[in-house]
């Protein structure tokens, strides 16, 4: 079994991104595949796990038989090569061997492939020299690489460019048809459209089609949100097409909205950062961690996400409430939120909360967010002097100073968190951490401005309460 899309192969020496989870999935040619590559995205199935330098990575996965299954993978295509029988691409192996690798990467050693992996990956580097050597006519060291990668990077963009094309096809139909048909098309209608997204290396669009389905008849009111996310999706199809008018930010976030693999890139932040708040969301058997920083004197905040497979919780953790001096690099994108933990000086130190603003400023800063990436459910905000009370439909946030109010989302409302933070204003006013959007404010931390702490000989904030 090869999975290849039509790409290029891979050079040697090419650029290696890691896969995250959300690509990994998008990429299941069904959902019996992505379960059964879920249940094989841990340790315990899989032996003589190895990647190398330039994006390969392989290992042996044990089966129902006495031979395990040999399993590589080029994440830089992507492409792989599997000994079992099943005829899907990528089969359940790879998809499990690359969600190990993106939720605990020291599973895999480094060093020089195994013979029966080496010579698949070797074939398929050789003949990668050969194309760009044939293009380029020799050429200079480099020359080859580069040639190569931009060959692949442009016949991907052609396949989802493609993909995009038909899925705004596939939307006008859609529309055409009407919204409120769609429940008895069933979800096979959505699972066949995001199966011709993977073909067409978009998963992104793919993940986003497969939420259209979750919507059908979820409720009362259903078509209007469903009519609202089709809006977005179209927008997304549009942004792509149209990507070489945008500006380059925009550009990149509309690229890492579609699904293409990016790297940390940006020049790396050192701060005094501040951990606003860390906390793990379970997706299957798949648990992403998040951790939200704030630098002291930059003024920026930014995520950092690892994941964690089957009850192993992800490597990455961080004091929350203490202030780390690290370097951080950006992801490219609009916003520039997400970045990559780089090397940390010195050791932590307890530290109070951030500058924060009123409640009624909070949905500009989301508006402005929206500005920077259209498809961003909610950004980052620290609220001061707010007070948590009951609403008629639940509890809000109420400005102590000023008569408004954020109603806290409801994702939030059965959470232990709302007690606490409940608890800790005890009607009073409170620094609270949390994301705005529009089902309202998610509250993760909070600090309480009426306590202090003597720290290093100075005063600081009051202990942070985490609401997550």
């Amino acid at each position: 079994m090869l999975l290849s899309h039509g790409g290029e192969p891979s050079p040697t020496g090419g650029p290696v991104t890691r896969w995250s989870v959300e690509q990994v999935l998008a990429l299941a040619p069904d959902d019996a595949s992505r379960k059964a590559g879920t249940r094989l995205g841990t340790a315990g199935p899989w032996s003589g796990t190895g990647r190398d330098g330039a994006g390969a990575v392989w290992g042996l996965c044990r089966g129902s038989g006495s031979t395990p299954y040999r399993t590589v993978v080029d994440t830089t295509g992507p492409a792989c090569s599997c000994s079992c029988p099943s005829r899907k691409f990528p089969c359940k192996h790879a998809l499990g061997l690359l969600l190990l690798l993106a939720s605990d990467d020291t599973a895999f050693r480094p060093g020089e492939p195994a013979d029966w992996a080496a010579a698949w990956i070797e074939g398929r580097r050789g003949r990668a020299a050969e194309q760009a050597g044939a293009a380029t006519g020799g050429g200079a060291s480099r020359g080859p690489a580069d040639a190569a990668a931009r060959k692949r990077a442009e016949r991907r963009a052609e396949r989802v460019t493609g993909g995009a094309g038909e899925l705004e096809q596939r939307l006008a139909d859609l529309l055409r048809g009407g919204l409120a048909a769609t429940d008895r098309s069933g979800y096979g209608l959505w699972e066949e459209t995001a199966a011709r997204m993977v073909d067409a290396q978009a998963p992104g669009l793919a993940a986003r089609v497969r939420e259209l389905g979750a919507i059908t008849g979820s409720g009362p009111g259903w078509p209007v949100r469903l009519l609202e996310e089709c809006g977005l999706l179209h927008l997304l199809d549009t942004a792509w097409l149209g990507r070489e008018r945008l500006p380059d930010p925009l550009a990149a976030t509309v690229r890492t909205r579609v699904g293409l693999p990016m790297s940390a890139e940006g020049v790396p932040v050192r701060d005094r950062w501040l951990v606003l708040a860390q906390y793990d969301t379970p997706d299957g058997r798949i648990v992403t961690r998040r951790i939200w920083l704030y630098g002291r004197e930059s003024g920026r905040t930014a995520l950092l996400l690892s994941f964690g497979a089957a009850g192993r919780s992800p490597a990455q953790t961080l004091p929350v409430g203490a202030t780390i001096d690290a370097e951080l690099t950006p992801y490219p994108g609009g916003g520039q939120l997400r970045a990559e933990l780089g090397e940390q000086f010195g050791t932590t130190a307890p530290a109070g909360p951030p500058p924060g603003i009123a409640a009624a400023a909070a949905p500009a800063v989301y508006g402005t967010a929206l500005r920077e990436d259209p498809w961003l459910d909610a950004c980052p905000v620290t609220l001061r002097d707010v007070i948590p009370v009951p609403s008629e439909d639940g509890w809000q946030v109420a400005d102590a100073h000023a008569d408004s109010a954020l109603p806290i989302a409801p994702a939030a409302l059965s959470r232990p968190g709302l007690w606490k933070l409940v608890a800790l204003s005890g009607g009073g006013p409170v620094t609270v951490f949390g994301e705005i959007g529009h089902r309202g404010f998610d509250p993760f931390a909070a600090w309480d401005p009426g306590e202090r702490e003597e720290v290093g000989g100075r005063t600081t904030g009051g202990p942070v309460v985490q609401l997550v």
